[in-house]
């Protein structure tokens, strides 16, 4: 049997052994949730039950959209016709998704931001590296040690859409200088993350 065959009679597994998934590619599903127990676990079973490989997950409990809810960004990865079925499940099991698929992230960074992180609204900071340019934090490392009135640091890793790496650092230059924040770029950077 070719590799081929072996992928589609495997959903598109490679049967090597390797984890290696011919054909797929990186999402990102902006979703909202009820505040209650439960909902995030609610929300995460239609992407395993159809083939989803979740990534990341952002859950920012601090935050709540218009019609307050919590906003979460889930990243997967999945081949491009399961994701039709994921996002179709999602909105099958009353999930609100407010956003699916209209990024793909190729390339990953991690870059330092120090100073008064906290004081200066640190979800505000987030979300505007992520609205001026092509990312999504994967993950987000905060330390604090004398306190939230004191400096603190943060190591954001970050998912980026292939060939954007040079505009995510520039949208974080200039978050970083409206908020007086001090940059570390990037410790890791320009790697594909599949």
């Amino acid at each position: 049997m070719t590799d081929e065959a072996e992928a589609s009679a495997d959903g598109g597994r490679r049967g090597d052994g390797d984890d290696h998934v011919a054909g797929v590619r990186s999402y990102t599903v902006r979703l909202e949730l009820v505040d209650e127990p439960g909902e995030l676990l609610r929300a995460l079973q239609p992407i395993a039950d159809n083939g989803g490989n979740l990534l990341s997950i952002f859950h920012e409990r601090g935050n709540l959209t218009p019609r307050g809810h919590i906003p979460v960004e889930v990243d997967l990865e999945c081949t491009p016709d399961r994701f039709d079925d994921v996002v179709a499940a999602l909105r099958d099991a009353g999930v609100n998704v407010i956003q699916a698929g209209a990024e793909q992230y190729s390339e990953e960074m991690t870059v330092l931001l120090a100073g008064h992180l906290i004081d200066t609204d640190l979800s505000d900071t987030l979300n505007r590296i992520e609205e001026c340019a092509g990312a999504s934090v994967a993950d987000i490392s905060l330390s604090s040690p004398e306190g939230t009135a004191d400096a603190s640091s943060a190591r954001l890793r970050l998912a980026v859409e292939s060939g954007r790496v040079d505009d995510v650092l520039a949208g974080i230059r200039a978050v970083a200088e409206d908020k007086e924040l001090r940059v570390i770029e990037p410790l890791t950077g320009g790697g594909e993350t599949a």
